[in-house]
């Protein structure tokens, strides 16, 4: 037997109810908050619910079915009402709601006595106009129009996910089995959840929605900002700077709340395994009050409209940052959080205009140049913020940085498919992102056996290797011309003769100078390549600031802790680069040691940073050697402190990004992983 003593919890009471008895019973009215997202559960959701109660209902008189948890805190006095603020369940509820309001339109004229009971689980008993759930403002004339039956003329159409679910529920249910159906509901019990003035509604909420549909990173944001402010504060916020915010950026709001954490950041963060956005957000912006609320919520809406202007370039005040824009959009959002602050800064006076455009024709070059030469464009930006946070010379040296030489870009361009090549022959022709213009292939990807080169000898005709040759050239830079619409439908797979004639019919001065070769062999396509390359590095510059391009290094505050080394490897690094210094350094442990003491051996600044840092995390240095294990002295002072060496991988790379941060030199600390691939990310 426990001798076990019960405590009662302070701040939450928790009992099981039956459902449809928790909900006639009160006149309480039943309040979904602002900060709640909107309806969406689907017929899929809708089938499944009536199903159960079908089933619970021809059920032994004993079972019942039980829905989960109702999270509710009391809403105190609105307008002379007692109400109670629905924290989570609402989805459960307002589909209950639906399926019983099906059910009593169905037989409230058969059996009158069965209808009153389903119109107090409906409606208030005091004011039967006044659905007893009232949902978010935003949808509650909808919500209640359906409930009561009362559409307006010209509504019958109407799309909602209310009428929807209603609808399917009313075609569901035949006039004969309502009793059953009714007596399935009153075999719904849950656990209702009642939390008290000191309880922490967000964590409690979170808890419960680890299981079921998870709610989305921006519907918890969402629900973080808002919850625990008063219903006006909440329809204030939510009025004036969240919906302004989902207007801007629409479907992509999970996009904008990622990017614009990058860009305040500085720091990659993860969109995979859970609600990485969420837990970034919580960690820049802790609690926060209402006046702070309204200055962090007016800044996020102005980040939100220029996001809006990334996602609609045409709708740009200025012209020739809106062409910007749409040419940045042809490489996808990759660089979105850092044209957000470029664009922010812009607007506010911090940079000039033609700053800003030459940002974002060297991001444009940036990103063209390394998919030209096969070097991923993952994870470059949080970089490219940090260095923008230093000013614009360190944002053009970070660029110039990571963007494939001009030798490097030449080979790319002769040997690979050109990628992007409306884009790329629109910008060299000078028609940009205009309509009206294919890409058309001088030598086809996949000729028929008449094709021909020159107009006498035909595709069969040509030797395995030229056949080979013309298809290897066939997606590259000089095999390729930007033709009319037009046009194109006459030179479509036609021999090089016909295909001439229609060339130097074009308006564009870089296709005409196709028609310009009398056949069309590979010496035509590498001389067109050598022509169009020259023109290509002038239009996709590289700042000319450094001598060497990236050679794919990682910076030290961007690495992260492979899951093991492949078979073979036995370095995890190549080499590391340190302030200009060339290190042979082949993993994390070695990089840990040679760092803690080189920042010891540096200068005072630096050496303090070292304490700092270790005093603030607790290690990894100590005085003296206090347990047994793995120990170094940082120098062979009889003084020096301790540097212990037992830590785990993981633990070392984040005290080097960390001490590194601390002495004001992460951005000089690169690494050169010794392998590449995504099983080893």
């Amino acid at each position: 037997m426990s001798n076990a003593t019960t405590v009662p919890a302070a701040n939450v009471a928790a009992v099981a109810v039956n459902t449809i008895g928790w909900l006639s019973a009160s006149d309480t009215t039943i309040v979904v908050p602002v900060y709640q997202r909107q309806y969406r559960w689907d017929i899929g959701g809708c089938e499944q619910l009536l199903g159960d109660i079908r089933a619970v209902a021809g059920a032994d008189s004993a079972d019942t079915h039980f829905i989960g948890s109702i999270l509710s805190t009391a809403g105190g006095e609105d307008a002379g009402d007692a109400h109670l603020v629905l924290i989570d369940g609402q989805q459960r509820i307002t589909t209950l709601m639906l399926l019983i309001a099906a059910l009593h339109h169905t037989l409230r004229d058969d059996d009158p006595r069965l209808a009153a009971e389903l119109e107090r689980v409906l409606v208030r008993t005091d004011d039967p106009t006044r659905t007893k759930l009232r949902p978010h403002r935003a949808w509650a004339d909808v919500f209640e129009s359906v409930v009561l039956d009362r559409r307006a003329e010209g509504e019958e159409g109407r799309v909602s996910r209310f009428d929807d679910n209603y609808a399917f529920f009313r075609s569901q249910i035949r006039p004969d089995e309502a009793a059953d159906i009714w007596r399935g509901l009153q075999k719904l019990e849950h656990v209702s959840i009642t939390l008290g003035a000191e309880a922490n509604a967000q964590q409690i909420f979170e808890s419960l929605n680890s299981t079921g549909e998870p709610l989305r990173d921006h519907e918890l944001i969402h629900n973080y900002v808002l919850m625990g402010l008063t219903h006006a504060e909440q329809t204030e916020i939510e009025r004036d700077y969240w919906l302004p915010i989902e207007h801007a950026t629409g479907e992509q709001i999970g996009s904008f709340w990622r990017h614009y954490l990058v860009m305040l950041t500085g720091r990659e963060v993860s969109v995979t395994g859970g609600r990485g956005v969420y837990d970034a957000f919580r960690h820049e912006f802790p609690r926060l009050d209402v006046a702070t609320l309204r200055q962090r919520a007016a800044q996020w809406r102005e980040f939100a409209e220029i996001y809006r202007l990334l996602l609609e370039p045409a709708e740009t005040p200025d012209a020739a940052i809106g062409a910007q824009f749409a040419s940045l959009g042809t490489f996808g959002g990759g660089v979105y959080p850092l044209v957000l602050r470029l664009y922010r800064d812009h607007i506010h006076g911090e940079l000039a205009h033609d700053e800003l455009v030459a940002s974002l024709e060297q991001l444009q070059s940036l990103l063209l140049r390394r998919t030209i030469v096969g070097v991923t464009t993952d994870r470059l930006v949080a970089r490219l913020c940090r260095a923008a946070q230093l000013g614009r010379d360190e944002l053009v040296h970070a660029i110039a940085r990571i963007t494939p030489s001009d030798e490097r870009t030449r080979v790319g361009l002769k040997y690979s498919a050109l990628p992007h090549a409306r884009y790329v022959l629109g910008r060299m022709s000078g028609v940009g992102a205009e309509a009206g213009w294919d890409i058309e292939h001088i030598a086809p990807t996949a000729p028929g056996d008449d094709w021909s080169p020159d107009g006498i000898r035909r595709w069969a005709e040509l030797s395995d290797d030229e056949q080979n040759s013309f298809r290897a050239l066939a997606p590259t830079l000089g095999n390729l011309a930007l033709l009319e619409e037009s046009l194109f439908e006459r030179a479509f797979d036609a021999a090089y003769p016909a295909k001439r004639a229609v060339y130097g019919d074009s308006a564009l001065a870089l296709t005409r100078e196709v028609a310009d070769a009398e056949v069309w062999s590979t010496a035509a396509i590498a001389r067109r390549t050598e022509q169009l390359t020259e023109r290509f590095l002038q239009v996709w510059r590289r700042p000319a600031v450094v001598s060497i391009d990236d050679d794919n290094l990682t910076p030290i505050l961007d690495a992260k802790q492979r899951r093991g080394w492949p078979r073979g490897w036995e370095r995890e690094f190549d080499y590391v680069e340190f302030r200009g210094e060339h290190w042979e350094v082949k993993d994390i442990r070695y990089l840990f040691h040679r760092i803690f003491q080189r920042l010891w051996a540096e200068s005072p600044a630096s050496r303090q940073s070292v304490m700092d840092f270790s005093a603030r995390r607790g290690g990894p240095v100590y005085p003296a050697m206090a347990w047994n294990g793995q120990w170094d002295r940082l120098s062979a002072d009889e003084d020096s402190p301790f540097l212990y060496m037992g830590w785990d991988s993981r633990y070392m790379l984040s005290a080097v990004q960390g001490v590194l941060e601390e002495a004001g030199w992460a951005s000089e600390v690169f690494v050169k992983y010794s392998y590449i691939g995504d099983a080893m990310r």
